[in-house]
């Protein structure tokens, strides 16, 4: 079994670390071997970073700043688990990668993808996942969601405002539709159990 590396994308609240844990769970039971990781972070190094992107007031960083730090958090994920893993034919399962940072990114107007893409090139020698989940939810029943999970204290991007998410999850579907073959997009507001099926369904081909 060749190692595959899936991540899991969305707005907030949409349900992906649950998704990302349930699916680790249901491919292990395979005798596979599954890392679960999240970004920003997932190595000692990548979580510094994420610390210091997530905490802190929203001004803290520009976003170019906060693309170069992404970047970087990605690169040392990259180096120091996710192509180890890949090597030893291990699967992983990452709650976001860098078509997070496409879209976060990108909605400002200050960085378009192309320049989030060189980024990552360079930082992480293009590395992209074999398929990518984007769990799609009606933003209003997302946002009442991360509420409740961040019970008013969410971090400094999960807290801006309801047009900037907007826009990101509009980038998401984009992707989706521009890239159907690596990218499928996940209706949300199913049950959690179908919902993991709905994902082995499409990773069919994958675990063959």
């Amino acid at each position: 079994m060749a190692g595959r590396f899936i991540s899991l994308e969305g707005g907030e609240g949409t349900g992906k670390s649950t998704q990302a844990k349930a699916l680790a769970k249901a491919i292990e039971s395979k005798g596979i071997t599954v890392h679960l990781t999240r970004e920003p972070g997932g190595t000692p190094g990548a979580e510094i970073i994420r610390n210091l992107l997530l905490t802190g007031q929203e001004d803290k960083w520009n976003m170019r700043t906060e693309a170069l730090l992404f970047a970087a958090a990605r690169a040392e994920h990259c180096q120091s688990l996710i192509e180890p893993a890949l090597e030893k034919d291990e699967w992983i399962i990452s709650d976001r990668f860098i078509d997070s940072s496409r879209a976060y990114q990108s909605v400002s107007g200050q960085l378009n993808d192309e320049d989030i893409m060189a980024l990552h090139r360079v930082g992480s020698c293009g590395l992209m996942p074999h398929r990518t989940f984007i769990l799609d939810l009606p933003e209003e029943v997302a946002a009442r969601r991360a509420d409740a999970r961040d019970r008013g204290d969410s971090d400094r991007i999960g807290g801006r405002d309801s047009d900037y998410h907007h826009s990101v999850m509009s980038k998401f579907r984009e992707y989706a539709k521009d890239e159907p073959g690596r990218i499928k997009l996940i209706d949300a507001a199913e049950s959690q159990e179908d919902i993991t099926a709905n994902l082995l369904h499409d990773l069919s081909d994958l675990l063959d």
